[in-house]
């Protein structure tokens, strides 16, 4: 109470200060920061202020705000704004925002008090809508609450807001480096990475932060050569980067595969003495990891890394995305690391890791862990729908599916590409169906797995009308893989024709050409089998194992034999390609369909490798066109001495001695069949209606 006597006693000497600042902005004028600093000076000796100073808590805060309003002493402008950012401290901005609105004329300095908490709470829409209350009253404004504002715009991409920001700025006649750093992250942030480049290039006087600004932009907006060039001329303008500056220069190297300038970039920052904190650690962990040098990448977690959970994380991903899921699942499993407490980053990764190795017992431990942590993201119910699905658990991946409430495209994406794999037709399309139902887009991942499935059943009916889609969609000339999905549905269902949609792509790799000439090959047209090859070389594109196999099986089933041949030498000298089964088979059956059976078999004996069944069952196929049942039981003969427990062989070994008249053979064998314990498995076909395969079974008797 001693306090509050005193309070009284000198309130006096605040009634001039009163009366100057209710003159000023009833003039609607700004007090300059001279003023403003003499003013607050003034009042050091308050007892209100000093009493401010002791609040450490929400409560005792509102306990001394009560004692203020029974003593009349809420009306001064400076305590009210004291007030508001002592509310806003303890993230009470209801009370905050209840005072600000209590002042009849608010000054810029009580509008900064308020829209800074409003920053520091991360309440970035009531910082755009505050900063739109303020213009109404006021009509300058300082560096402080632009950049505020450009920040509340970056962070939830509200371009046409910071757009009309922008226009602010410009009345203003303010050309302060900071604000138009933060116009510039602001642009990038947008994905409006141009408008960003023209503020960029307006800025006279660029330090560090400003150069790191359009560096990061680039970057995050997919172009990370042009990220790369900027840093090359930040260097000659004698500009040295900081750690986030070269962190994001190690970002584009790994986004372009560019190991050897992300080698330079390492060495540049050993060389500048720049720390190597967990940032700039697990920028190069990621590098190495997506440029393939996995070992480098090893070297610098294990000599850098001490306990650091984010790189921890990198190198998990890395792993599993690079195809060593093995040693992802070591590392997350190592007993140095068994104190961190894995992200939905780690588990997503980890999950993905089980699934590559079909490792559907781990993968289960992995959910058990998951749900202990109570880590229920969308990305981790995704991860786990992929594993159980890849790891042949359908009726789980769909209960999974089907318990989660909020199952986003990746998951719907997820359940239709293991239908898609595991030949479940049927039920991909219907579950496609149902999700454009519910009114979610397909996004290109979801398209390349319904085409897969049309592609897989070669039902061009179905393909056409996805091909109709994808056009409406305007997604065939912006993705490659879409595209390259398509022309695998039209090669697999004969239609060549539709099939030449590949020229329309403005983007091709590898795969593409494959479907291309693969599915001229499926026809048996070798001539423009062989045009599109010389193409695809022209495009500097090297041919590969499926091409070669593509092309030697057309040569074979047009009776191309020299063509056959010449290729296959082209392949071996000039590629300096090694055949494998598939190529050896597909020149045997070359030669046997044409009736060189002796070739051949002379062919046969001279593999640098042991023949499998697939090219003793080419020689077999042409020993039946041909009538050589002589040769044709010499072919089965090696069969049965590769897999001696398997009924088809005998079965087929009966079949060709009853062709050659042979019965008693024919019937011993048999015999023979029976007496090892082996039944023949009934055979079926598969006849494809409106998407549902029925199946059509034949007897096993034979």
């Amino acid at each position: 109470m001693k306090i509050f006597i005193q309070l009284q006693k000198q309130l006096s000497h605040f009634t001039q200060y009163r009366a100057f600042t209710s003159t000023r902005i009833s003039q609607n004028f700004l007090p300059n920061t001279i003023g403003t600093e003499s003013s607050l000076a003034s009042i050091s000796s308050n007892p209100c202020f000093a009493l401010l100073s002791l609040c450490r808590t929400l409560s005792s805060l509102k306990k001394i705000h009560a004692l203020f309003i029974v003593h009349g002493e809420t009306h001064d402008v400076l305590l009210k704004t004291k007030l508001i950012s002592l509310y806003g401290l303890f993230g009470h901005l209801k009370n905050a925002r209840k005072l600000f609105d209590e002042i009849p004329n608010p000054d810029l300095f009580s509008c900064k008090a308020m829209i800074r908490w409003y920053f520091m709470n991360d309440k970035y829409d009531e910082i755009i809508g505050f900063y739109n209350f303020m213009r109404k009253g006021l009509t300058l404004f300082d560096n402080v609450v632009f950049s505020i504002v450009l920040k509340a715009c970056s962070e939830l991409c509200d371009i046409d807001e910071g757009r009309n920001l922008h226009c602010h700025i410009v009345k203003g006649g303010n050309s302060d480096s900071f604000v138009l750093t933060g116009l510039v992250d602001m642009y990038a942030k947008c994905g409006k990475v141009e408008s960003s480049r023209d503020v960029f290039d307006d800025i006279l006087d660029r330090n560090v932060v400003c150069w790191t600004s359009m560096i990061v932009g680039y970057v995050k907006n997919d172009c990370a050569e042009e990220g790369l060039v900027l840093f090359s001329r930040m260097r000659d303008g004698l500009v040295e980067g900081n750690e986030y500056t070269l962190g994001s220069i190690v970002t584009a190297c790994a986004k372009l595969r560019a190991l050897h300038q992300g080698k330079w970039v390492h060495g540049h920052i050993i060389k500048s003495g720049i720390e190597l904190n967990s940032y700039l650690v697990t920028a190069l962990v990621d590098m190495y990891m997506k440029c393939g040098a996995t070992a480098e990448a090893r070297v610098i977690f294990d000599e850098l890394c001490a306990n650091d959970f984010v790189t921890w994380t990198a190198m998990i991903v890395g792993y599993s995305q690079s195809g060593y899921p093995d040693e992802a699942l070591k590392l997350f499993t190592d007993e140095k690391w068994q104190g961190i407490l894995p992200s939905s980053i780690t588990l997503s990764s980890v999950l993905s890791a089980c699934a590559q190795l079909n490792n559907l017992k781990l993968g289960k431990s992995v959910h058990t862990l998951r749900i202990k942590l109570g880590l229920y993201e969308a990305t981790v119910t995704n991860a786990l729908v992929d594993m159980y699905a890849k790891c042949g658990a359908m009726a789980d991946a769909r209960c999974l599916f089907e318990n989660f409430a909020h199952n986003d495209v990746v998951a719907w994406n997820s359940l239709i590409s293991a239908y898609s794999l595991n030949g479940s037709a049927k039920e991909g399309l219907i579950l496609f169906h149902r999700m454009r139902s519910k009114h979610l887009q397909p996004d290109e991942f979801t398209m390349v797995s319904v085409l897969s499935i049309c592609a897989s059943l070669a039902n061009l009916r179905v393909g056409s009308s996805f091909h109709a889609f994808i056009i409406k969609e305007g997604l065939l000339s912006s993705n490659l893989y879409v595209g390259t999905a398509l022309v695998n549905v039209y090669a697999r269902s004969g239609d060549a024709k539709s099939a030449r949609v590949f020229d329309e792509m403005t983007d091709r790799n590898a795969v593409t050409w494959n479907s291309m000439i693969g599915g001229y090959a499926m026809q048996g047209d070798c001539r423009n089998s062989f045009a599109l090859l010389s193409d695809m070389i022209r495009e500097s594109f090297e041919p590969n194992d499926i091409i070669f196999t593509s092309i030697l099986s057309a040569c074979s089933h047009r009776g191309m034999i020299e063509e056959g041949w010449r290729f296959f030498y082209t392949m071996c000298e000039e590629y300096r390609f090694v055949p494998s089964m598939k190529h050896y088979t597909c020149m045997v059956d070359l030669l046997a369909r044409a009736g060189r059976l002796k070739e051949a078999l002379d062919f046969i004996d001279k593999m640098p490798i042991q023949p499998d069944i697939p090219v003793f069952g080419a020689f077999l196929h042409g020993c039946g066109i041909h009538t050589r049942f002589d040769l044709g039981e010499v072919a089965v003969r090696k069969m049965l001495e590769l897999l001696p427990h398997d009924a088809c062989y005998y079965v087929l070994m009966s079949n060709l001695y009853a062709s050659d008249g042979r019965w008693s053979q024919a019937y011993q064998m048999r015999e023979l069949m029976k007496s090892k314990g082996l039944n023949k498995s009934p055979g079926c076909s598969q006849v494809n209606m409106d998407c549902e395969n029925d199946c059509l079974r034949v007897s096993s008797i034979a």
